[in-house]
């Protein structure tokens, strides 16, 4: 077997620090660990930021089957949360792509003890969904046997308290636009107005 090609990813979270330090770790470890540096991917991006642009391409990088190993200093550069890790996790385990920490945890998913963590996490992320899915029902459910009306009750609208004021405006011989303009509000919202204004009547 050749020497695995390893993609090296670090980020940083404000624009005032630098992946110098991360960068010179992870070349350190890839150097002693044997493997072959394909590149380097630099991001600035907070931990739960969705747009990560070059960890995308290190992700088609993996999906295309040209690297073996990602190289992260630590977990939280990777993952925005447990449930993100997990899903790429199970997308690299498809792609047989490693996710190593130089720091903390390690999913070599060439070894029995990464495939084993890596199924314990995804079984733990699955559980905490289960989880919120059963409180969500439970919480619903004892609202209703509380014999309380779930949604907005009719007449209870953002706009209701805009009404009296809108339809003296509307009577005083002011256009929709100009009502809506003068309240904030959209000249739809001040038409359904009038129209609910209409049927009550």
């Amino acid at each position: 077997m050749g020497q695995l090609r390893a993609a090296i990813y670090a980020r940083v979270s404000t624009v005032d620090q630098n992946c110098d330090r991360q960068v010179g770790d992870l070349e350190a470890f890839a150097d002693r660990a044997g493997y072959e540096v394909v590149g380097i991917w630099r991001e600035t991006a907070s931990g739960t930021k969705d747009q990560r642009p070059e960890r995308k391409k290190i992700l088609a990088l993996a999906q295309a089957r040209k690297i073996d190993v990602i190289l992260v200093t630590e977990l939280t550069r990777w993952g925005r949360s447990m449930v993100d890790l997990v899903h790429s996790l199970q997308s690299l385990q498809a792609w047989n792509v490693s996710l190593i920490a130089h720091t903390g945890i390690q999913f070599d998913l060439a070894t029995p003890q990464g495939k084993l963590i890596a199924g314990v996490m995804a079984t733990l992320a699955e559980f905490e969904r289960d989880l919120l899915r059963e409180r969500v029902k439970s919480g619903l459910a004892a609202v209703k046997a509380q014999g309380k009306r779930l949604g907005r009750a009719k007449g209870q609208r953002p706009s209701d308290r805009h009404a009296p004021k809108a339809l003296r405006l509307l009577a005083a011989g002011r256009s929709y636009r100009e009502v809506a303009r003068e309240l904030n509000l959209s000249k739809n919202t001040v038409a359904a107005i009038a129209q609910r204004s209409k049927l009550a009547g």
